[in-house]
């Protein structure tokens, strides 16, 4: 690590937006609740992309998170007093244009503020260039080649990393628009900004990435979608999440005082397995090696996280690629009462008898979603749902000719034919494809203030051994006697956290004791979790053990289709399937439920 006679004092920094739509509030309450150096803000995911593009269809000078203006001119007199800088992702696919409209709202509010933009992820015009130079541009689950699928992407982003974030504020930069970085590389920027750092100084990059891993999605690290809900007595809304980055790369999570929620390991463990494959975790400056972080509480409200060590980053970026994969409709038909699997089978033959048979479509997917129970005393226990959706690339097909046909069985299907909702409309889906290039191929520019353009070289080492897909991690499956057991919901001694990477959903799960731990992952192998988790049946899973934290993630190749645009699941992006394998009944030992 570069030579100081002193190090830095740690940088704090909070985190204020986690998605496109997030809390308006937040951002206000982050700089105006404390103490505070930077805040950051993402708000791109995959599908976020798809979003924007479709903006800029109706409005060319669009295509960037437009909530973002609306948070920064509540803040911007308070930031420009206190010094505060402000680094955010909020330009998706136009960081110039978001940037200059930043400009026109610091110059209303008096302000002066410098504000820098990087470019250089968008390879959406090179496409065709990059592959007959040979790049195939493969998909990353499936295996094919973007000109063997016959797509046509409207967009594609290469995730891009922290160093032009370092660089714009090394040139004096108060506001850092940013366009697809990976989520982590906002708080990597800010930190090797702030301490100095050297591009292969890994171990400390890798903390900041970790760093920046936790407190990407705002409340989730301070007790937001926590399945452990009895921990938390404040239940107010959560503070947005604080992250205190020292020089070596160890940190401190916190959250203003007097501000609703927790943060504790367990907010943190939960947040750290958040969408995530296994302990080897790839960004364009650094692989981290979450295996090897250390989280102790350090006061109320406090987790200090440390031990993080990192090696040198793949030669290759990965890229977001969207296309338009058709349209579609759904139509959700109630059946009520007694025979309702019978009533499903009727009225699925009936309506596609009247559609020209299950053919006609590209794609259709039928789901019976069983809310109904014996002996009801509310209509609701009474009721089933019968959902139909339909995809295909001619939009007549799937528009009012389908949704009309639905209602048809009104007065001549099954008894007590109802719908969700009158005849709804067809709408344009997206298909998500994740790939890679080498990173030789990414130009990554800083354009300063003052309009000069500064070229930000990649990192001077690569390493491709942890490139590769990764397998399941080798286990033990030796039977260890814990005594007598009792059917038990798995969440009884176990958390969990789900979410989705693209078509991939993964669940983190977790418990508190070594000896938790020691049955957790012998009893819960990739067979037991598919027989827990049926709709995984027939899919690829892979296990991931994480012993430094406890905990085991499990990643369901396939899960979500295409991903959440394009899912027919009622959950696209898997958030409700820990909670849902924490219901599952299993074996648990008696000796294992109770205080700890």
């Amino acid at each position: 690590m570069t030579e100081t006679t002193t190090p830095r004092r740690p940088v704090r920094i909070g985190n204020a937006s986690a998605f496109y739509g997030d809390r308006i509030a937040s951002f206000a309450a982050m700089v105006e609740g404390g103490p505070v150096d930077v805040v950051t803000g993402d708000y791109l995911a995959e599908l976020t992309m798809l979003i924007l593009w479709k903006a800029e269809q109706k409005d060319p000078e669009t295509g960037y998170a437009r909530t973002f203006l609306t948070q920064f001119a509540q803040v911007v007199r308070t930031c420009a007093e206190r010094g505060i800088k402000v680094v955010v992702n909020a330009g998706g696919l136009n960081p110039a244009g978001l940037a200059a409209r930043v400009r026109a709202i610091a110059e209303e509010a008096g302000v002066a503020l410098s504000v820098a933009h990087i470019e250089g992820d968008d390879i959406s015009q090179r496409l065709t260039e990059l592959q007959a130079a040979g790049h195939p541009l493969r998909h990353l689950d499936k295996g094919l080649t973007l000109a063997e699928s016959g797509a046509e992407p409207i967009s594609a982003n290469a995730y891009l990393g922290g160093w032009g974030i370092a660089a714009a504020l090394a040139q004096g930069a108060d506001v850092v628009i940013t366009p697809r970085v990976t989520d982590a590389a906002l708080v990597l920027g800010v930190g090797a900004w702030w301490h100095n750092w050297r591009r292969t100084d890994f171990d400390a990059l890798a903390g900041a990435v970790a760093a920046g891993h936790i407190i990407e999605c705002g409340p989730q690290a301070t007790g937001g979608n926590y399945s452990q809900m009895h921990e938390i007595t404040d239940r107010r809304y959560p503070g947005s999440p604080i992250a205190e980055l020292a020089h070596d790369g160890s940190f401190v999570i916190t959250k203003h005082e007097g501000t609703g929620g927790l943060v504790s390991p367990g907010t943190v463990t939960a947040q750290l397995l958040y969408e995530v494959d296994s302990a080897v975790y790839l960004n364009p400056d650094v692989v981290a090696h979450f295996d090897t972080l250390e989280l102790i509480q350090d006061g109320a409200n406090r987790v200090r996280v440390s031990g993080a060590t990192g090696s040198a980053p793949p030669s290759t970026l990965k890229v977001a690629m969207n296309y338009i994969g058709g349209y579609r409709n759904t139509m959700t038909l109630v059946l009520t009462g007694l025979d309702i699997e019978e009533k499903a089978r009727w009225a699925t033959e009936q309506l596609f008898e009247i559609l020209g048979g299950r053919d006609s479509f590209d794609e259709l997917d039928v789901q019976l979603l069983r809310y109904d129970v014996a002996d009801p005393v509310r209509f609701s226990q009474a009721t089933a749902h019968l959902r139909v959706t339909v995809k295909d690339r001619d939009r007549a097909k799937v528009d009012r000719a389908f949704s009309n046909a639905v209602l048809e069985l009104a007065v001549g299907g099954y008894a007590g034919f109802h719908t969700t909702t009158p005849p709804t409309s067809a709408s344009e889906f997206g298909v998500y494809w994740p790939t890679v290039v080498p990173a030789t191929e990414i130009e990554q520019v800083v354009v300063h203030a003052d309009g000069t353009r500064e070229n930000i070289a990649h990192c001077p080492q690569t390493d491709d051994r942890f490139s590769a897909v990764a397998a399941s991690d080798e286990y033990d499956t030796v039977a260890i006697d814990f005594g007598p057991t009792a059917r038990r919901p798995l969440g009884s001694i176990v958390a969990a956290r789900s979410g989705d990477k693209g078509g991939k959903a993964n669940v983190g799960v977790w418990t508190d004791t070594d000896e938790r731990w020691n049955w957790l992952r012998s009893h819960l192998t990739t067979e037991k979790f598919t027989e827990l988790v049926s709709d995984a049946q027939g899919l690829e899973v892979r296990r991931h053990e994480f012993p430094n934290l406890r905990a085991l993630n499990f990643v369901v190749v396939g899960f979500l289709g295409d991903g959440v645009a394009s899912s027919t699941r009622t959950d696209p992006q898997a958030k409700g399937l820990g909670e849902f394998l924490r219901a599952t009944y299993t074996d648990v030992p008696d000796k294992l439920v109770g205080a700890h």
